[in-house]
């Protein structure tokens, strides 16, 4: 069975709040490529890499024209939609990237069990 491919419609921010609407098929990766400073002059002078907000979207057609569309907002619509569901402006890729760390569990009479350590 193939597997679907998604697209990604992304804002990230700085700390001071300036924004960047964005669209890309592998989000993980691209933000932390404008975390390592390896986005637009613009993003890298305004040190915005925070994922504040995003969209999934399974046609790069509807992608395209979601980062289009909210392109041409008005500061404040776009605000607006962050605060919808990001209210404190929370960076949501805070973990990426970090190492995970691993731990076996087992129990008496059992295999063990593998954990990451966010559980």
């Amino acid at each position: 069975m193939p597997v679907d491919k998604l697209y990604y419609v992304y804002i990230i921010a700085s700390k001071s709040r300036a924004i960047y609407v964005g669209m890309t098929a592998f989000l993980m990766s691209r933000v932390m490529r404008h975390r390592a400073g390896e986005g637009s002059n613009f993003t890298r002078k305004y040190r915005i890499h925070r994922l504040v907000y995003y969209e999934v979207f399974h046609s790069v057609a509807a992608a395209i024209a979601r980062e289009t569309e909210i392109k041409k907002w008005r500061r404040e619509k776009k605000v607006a939609l962050i605060e919808g569901k990001n209210p404190t402006w929370e960076d949501l890729a805070a973990e990426w990237g970090r190492p995970a760390v691993m731990r076996v569990a087992a129990k008496a009479g059992s295999s063990p069990v593998l954990r990451t350590g966010s559980e």
